[in-house]
């Protein structure tokens, strides 16, 4: 849940591939965002926005299974 409303909310800045443990895209994502002037910040955030409400719409052994195992 917190990774899919900080997807949805935090997305540009790769926040909710830190919360699952995902640290290099979670990296990636932010340098994007940032090293670019937020021009890279627009389609980080789609990016986010999307991974957000895909992380939401799955069930629970679905999410288990694809990001924590």
């Amino acid at each position: 849940m917190a990774a899919g409303l900080c997807g949805i909310f935090l997305g540009a800045f790769g926040i909710h591939k830190f919360i699952l443990g995902l640290t290099t895209p979670a990296v990636i994502m932010l340098l994007v965002s940032v090293l670019t002037c937020g021009i890279g910040a627009i389609p980080m955030g789609i990016i986010g926005l999307v991974e957000g409400i895909i992380y939401l719409t799955k069930s629970d052994e679905e999410f288990y299974e694809t990001y924590i195992v």
